[in-house]
């Protein structure tokens, strides 16, 4: 090997090289879209690992960053949101706030995005909006392509607002008072960030269309169907009802099995509403579930108007006033599907009472199709036939547990609501409660923020929001495969010598000129660097190098270092430039060109502001 490289030119020698042409190469095949790009960060990793340019450990560095770790976790606190309801009200207040204006819910976003993001980690943030932005996007039937870009671009800008953002802002404050000046306060950076906020929402407002190909949209409306469609089709029009049932009930401390209220009196109760530890739950009809005073029973009542309101009479409950369409307005909680009978399974042949199809399952059957027509008289006793659709409602969990875990029958059909289904909606009030630990830690660095997640991901398992299973399957492997591979370029550009050879050029370049022109390569250095090692390792890089620049120049190196500061959070012109980029690509469905169609005209714009605006704020 040593015999053949004797008799290749110098340069082919030279590790930095090969550094930069797999760095040419990554990038070109990003913009090719050709292959995943979590297989290009795989190859990336074979490629430093077989050269010899990096060691096994420094290679797979990225496997112990706590910042992969910290995303890992984050997704999961996002799921938990998801699975408690919180996203969707959340998304829910944010549509009440905007109506129907996707202008406004895109505003009101970006100001929520950097708001929040001021007091903490930003890819915390994105996580736990990516959910909420789904909802909304599902909502208003448009694409998540036209809300996720400003997401992240909001979750950047956030890293302006404070001097807590964002870890360069502290090593600015840090170096500053190295070099014996005041540093900066809590909110020094805050006129920076509203201002570029503002052109944030401006820019992205003009160009967020260049995005919307339009093709999510068609394709989720072609899923399935809606509940209203399922009404309609089922013929349940009017027969949902609501009671409370009193305490002088005949019905308190009887199970549902026993009181027959179905078979009897067309009464079917399919889920019900009980107030426990202060808060309402929705829990399970199964035939052994003991009925108490004050619990709400949500009903499917197949006798007359005036016959329903004789039965509330006789076991005294008291009607409530239902509000949408069939229980529509609780299927965050209460969901619907279609199910059919497996070949070959003992069901088939036999009715549902026979069955026990309550007590086994906690759902209940309200309609059979068969042969394209709707079976309405007496199905509960009509044997099933293999070709049957059974409709179900019930507890979202059972339906959900009865897809995975029988041999009867299958998954057919969910309506587009179940996307609003809540598993663990009476959980919501401890994830809150576990969130706000996690941000409170955050904020108050009592501990490090990838401890602070695990805390609120681990007190979010203890309160039953999510389960392992939950937990494992929300992380987005490639998105972590992605940043794993690509750490190791900071590491080889380091080590190589690339860094210093860049650093030597720049300030070669900078010698007599104009300091406006000064500023501008000092951002597009930073930037650029930026988009390749973590914002963090480009501030300990380069905010040296700013004070040497402005002590070599006479000029206060305040202004030189909020240049560099400003210029590591705008990192909009990759996705794999910052962690919250890399999020919102898989479900914003974005390609590599995407950002830098986007992210690069940005990023000119808040360079341009910042070299003739932050002067002026802090005076050279």
């Amino acid at each position: 090997m040593e015999l053949i490289s004797n008799y290749l030119p110098d340069f082919l020698q030279q590790p930095l090289f090969w550094v930069i042409v797999a760095l040419i190469f990554a990038i070109w095949q990003f913009m090719l879209s050709k292959i995943r790009m979590d297989i290009i960060a795989l190859l990336i990793i074979a490629f430093f690992s077989l050269s010899g340019i990096l060691t096994t450990q420094e290679v797979f560095a990225g496997l112990s960053d706590p910042n992969v770790i910290l995303i890992a976790l984050l997704f999961i606190i996002g799921e938990g949101l998801v699975r408690t309801g919180i996203a969707y009200q959340v998304s829910e207040w944010l549509m009440k706030m905007a109506g129907e204006s996707e202008i406004r819910v895109l505003i009101l976003l970006m100001l929520s995005i950097a708001g929040l993001g001021s007091f903490m980690s930003s890819t915390g943030i994105v996580a736990i909006f990516i959910p909420v932005v789904l909802a909304i996007c599902s909502s208003m039937r448009i694409s998540p392509r036209r809300l996720m870009m400003p997401l992240s671009i909001a979750g950047l800008i956030s890293g302006m607002m404070t001097l807590i953002a964002t870890p360069p802002n502290l090593i600015a404050h840090s170096e500053l008072v190295k070099e014996g000046f005041e540093g900066f306060s809590f909110f020094s950076f805050t006129p920076v960030g509203l201002s570029v906020l503002i052109l944030g929402i401006g820019y992205m407002l003009i160009v967020r269309r260049w995005l919307d190909n339009g093709e999510e949209i068609v394709e989720d409306r072609q899923q399935s169907a809606s509940i209203s469609q399922l009404i309609q089709t089922y013929h349940l029009d009017g027969r949902a009802k609501m009671a409370l049932i009193n305490e002088s009930s005949p019905l308190v401390g009887k199970t549902i099995q026993e009181l027959n209220l179905r078979r009897e009196y067309g009464l079917n109760i399919i889920a019900i509403k009980r107030v426990k530890h202060f808060r309402s739950i929705s829990i399970s009809a199964y035939g052994d579930t003991t009925l108490q005073a004050k619990d709400i029973l949500f009903l499917d009542v197949n006798v007359e108007k005036e016959k329903f309101i004789e039965y509330c009479q006789q076991f005294a409950l008291k009607p409530i006033e239902i509000k949408g369409e069939y229980f529509s307005d609780h299927v965050k909680s209460i969901g619907m599907a279609e199910i059919s009978l497996l070949p070959e399974t003992e069901s088939i042949g036999k009715t549902l009472a026979e069955l026990e199809f309550r007590s086994r399952y906690g759902t209940s059957v309200i309609g059979i199709k068969r042969d394209g027509e709707i079976i309405q008289d007496d199905f509960i006793n009509t044997p099933l036939k293999f070709g049957d659709i059974l409709l179900i409602i019930g507890i979202w969990k059972d339906i959900i547990s009865m897809n995975k875990a029988n041999r009867d029958f299958f998954l057919l059909n969910t309506p587009e609501e179940s996307k609003q289904a809540s598993p663990a909606l009476s959980q919501a009030p401890h994830a809150i409660f576990s969130v706000l630990i996690m941000v409170v830690l955050m904020i108050t660095g009592i501990v490090p923020n990838v401890v602070a997640a695990l805390i609120g991901c681990l007190m979010l398992g203890k309160f039953r929001c999510i389960d392992m299973k939950s937990a494992y399957e929300c992380i987005h492997w490639p998105s972590l495969i992605l940043i794993v591979g690509m750490m190791p370029f900071s590491i080889a550009l380091q080590k190589t010598g690339g860094i210093e050879l860049l650093v030597s050029a720049l300030l070669d370049i900078m010698q007599g000129m104009d300091v406006h022109i000064v500023l501008t390569v000092l951002f597009v250095f930073t930037a650029i660097v930026g988009a390749f090692i973590s914002n963090t390792a480009t501030a300990i890089l380069v905010m040296p190098i700013a004070i040497a620049i402005a002590n070599q120049l006479n000029y206060s190196p305040i202004p030189f270092v909020m240049i560099v500061a400003v210029s590591a959070s705008a990192a909009f012109m990759t996705p794999v430039s910052s962690p919250v980029n890399t999020m919102v690509m898989t479900p914003g469905g974005y390609k590599f060109i995407d950002f830098m169609k986007i992210g690069v005209p940005f990023t000119l714009i808040v360079m341009l502001f910042s070299v003739f605006f932050i002067p002026v704020l802090f005076p050279l």
